[in-house]
């Protein structure tokens, strides 16, 4: 069957089963923040050719990308998940099999951060859209802001990075050693099936419960690319950054497959979905040891403009980062 075949209700019938329950129907869902928290709200929107295709990503693996993808920024500002809407733009003739696909894809990453879909829309396009806003509720003391490096704070990551570049590259180019296959698997499923740090934000929660002085955490997600996120937390607060080379945490899996390329991967391939983090370095180091796998930190901030990548070594000369060679939107290709 197509879409065209089922027309709007039939579709509205098959996508209500994956909605929380009470929460379809109305012209808009209510949500109430716990008491004393604020409410954060983000939205990102994918599209077939550019965020996803039939060649690398599943209607499952689509549906699951989209939900990351959004429960990583609410992540990135310290909110836990309200739910999510889903706006829908659909060719007529997409395989009604591929939005079940999608919706299941949806509801299994949903449901492993204890949230769902509470809304949404549909509507036709020559081609398929998936836009999805989300709600969070975080206290105002907890919340995680690009501006609030300060110098002298490390900077924390919360997991390997370039792995998802590195399954994006295997998908186009499967001529990879037998011997390197479960390497191979780990890259591709870091692509297809990325997991938001929302398993962060407790540990945060009960390290700045415990401190001894109350601090602020600048940070976001590196969706773009871990060179763009200290880049884009580095100007809105007014700070330059050192990072060590031999800190950056690139995994096994993407050192062996791909030895030339994985330290621009980790810098600039992006869809990571993993935290940078600026924090007192104290506070940095138990983090790190709490979170364990990729989580490092990888440098500090520092009074410069400048963000440096130095090679802490060898004599190589240090790289000055910028936003520039990583994912552009509206760069022409």
């Amino acid at each position: 069957m197509l879409i065209r075949d089922v027309g709007e209700q039939g579709l509205l019938k098959i996508i209500q089963p994956y909605c929380l329950p009470n929460t379809i129907g109305d012209d808009g869902a209510i949500v109430h923040p716990p008491p004393g928290c604020e409410l954060v709200v983000t939205t990102d929107v994918l599209v077939d050719g550019v965020h996803f295709s039939d060649r690398t990503t599943k209607a499952f693996d689509v549906g699951w990308r989209a939900v990351a993808a959004n429960l990583s920024d609410l992540a990135a500002m310290g909110a836990t998940p309200l739910g999510i809407t889903v706006g829908l733009s659909l060719p007529p003739t997409l395989p009604v099999i591929w939005l079940e696909g999608l919706y299941r894809g949806m509801q299994v990453c949903l449901e492993r951060y204890g949230t769902g879909i509470i809304g949404g829309d549909l509507t036709r396009s020559s081609v398929a859209t998936v836009a999805i806003t989300a709600l969070g509720a975080v206290r105002a003391d907890r919340v995680i802001a690009r501006a609030n490096a300060r110098v002298d704070d490390a900077i924390v990551v919360t997991g390997y990075h370039g792995d998802s570049h590195g399954g994006l590259k295997l998908l186009l180019d499967a001529n990879v050693p037998v011997e390197l296959t479960a390497d191979r698997q780990a890259l591709i499923d870091a692509h297809q099936r990325p997991l938001p740090r929302l398993d962060v934000l407790p540990i945060l929660d009960r390290l700045s419960t415990s401190a001894s002085q109350k601090f602020a955490i600048g940070g976001m997600d590196s969706s773009d690319g871990l060179a763009d996120a200290i880049v884009q937390i580095c100007q809105a607060s007014g700070v330059g950054a050192v990072l060590n080379r031999s800190s950056l945490p690139i995994s096994p899996s993407l050192a062996r497959i791909f030895p030339d390329t994985a330290l621009e991967s980790a810098l600039y391939g992006g869809e990571d979905f993993e935290l940078v983090l600026c924090m007192p370095t104290e506070i940095g180091l138990e983090l790190v040891e709490k979170i364990g796998g990729g989580a490092a930190i990888i440098g500090k901030i520092v009074r410069s403009s400048d963000i440096i990548l130095i090679d802490d070594l060898t004599n190589n000369p240090p790289i000055y980062l910028d936003r520039l060679s990583g994912f552009q939107h509206f760069s022409i290709d």
